[in-house]
């Protein structure tokens, strides 16, 4: 299962203080903030032993375009990142302490005006499965691909304009959930998207658990975010 209206709603919503009101308009900021590159956003919330975690980002953050890949070259850069955003824990250091397990992996983008989604569920103590995932992913990407070539095939010039307005806010959405035997133990979160995706310049995060509500921006040299 995956929780995007879990985390816009708890979120971006109590953060602003007036869940109903505030959500749509909050939902529609967030979709053009995703648009902005360097620029990306990150939501965590605690649930019980559950900590939930989504980004959303430019694609031109992710794999520098925003379109369906042109060639080889744009195919093994998007294949790259999608093998990267499949390493939760490579991205957010978490302390040992907490026991925290990665259970579910939601990927999504819309390069190219289509969406491509991927959702692996981990076994309880399955930490290094996301071979699977890679597996999963690379066949529904190619069923992917020869979608959208078909799709361009029988609709080359058709509504080419709202092809291309679509193709220019390429955009990823990613979801990990963790399951922590000791949440209490967990008292910072390390990012390293920075080093694996150099293109983001900050990263605007949103933090709901037990013990705060809290927001604050990121970058380069600042990745703590404290809990």
């Amino acid at each position: 299962m995956h929780y995007p209206t879990f985390l816009a709603l708890m979120v971006g919503a109590t953060l602003s203080g007036n869940a109903l009101a505030d959500h749509h308009n909050d939902h529609q900021h967030r979709q053009h903030e995703a648009h902005v590159h360097g620029q990306v956003e990150l939501n965590i919330a605690q649930d019980g032993h559950d900590l939930l975690i989504e980004i959303t980002a430019p694609g031109a953050d992710v794999v520098g375009f925003e379109h369906a890949p042109q060639d080889e070259a744009q195919q093994k850069v998007l294949k790259q990142a999608l093998d990267t955003l499949h390493l939760p824990k490579e991205l957010f250091v978490l302390n040992n302490k907490a026991q925290c397990e990665t259970r579910e992996v939601f990927i999504k983008h819309n390069l190219g005006g289509e969406e491509h989604e991927d959702h692996h569920a981990h076994q309880e103590g399955e930490e290094h499965g996301h071979d699977k995932a890679h597996d999963h992913h690379h066949d529904e990407a190619a069923h992917h691909h020869e979608k959208h070539d078909h799709s361009e095939h029988d609709h080359k010039g058709h509504d080419h304009e709202g092809h291309e307005h679509e193709n220019e806010h390429g955009t990823f959405t990613v979801q990990y959930q963790f399951h922590c035997e000791a949440i209490e133990e967990l008292k910072q979160i390390d990012t390293q998207w920075f080093q694996y995706f150099p293109s983001t310049e900050k990263i605007q995060a949103n933090v709901l658990t037990e013990k705060q509500q809290s927001a604050l921006q990121l970058n380069a040299k600042q990745t703590r975010i404290n809990l």
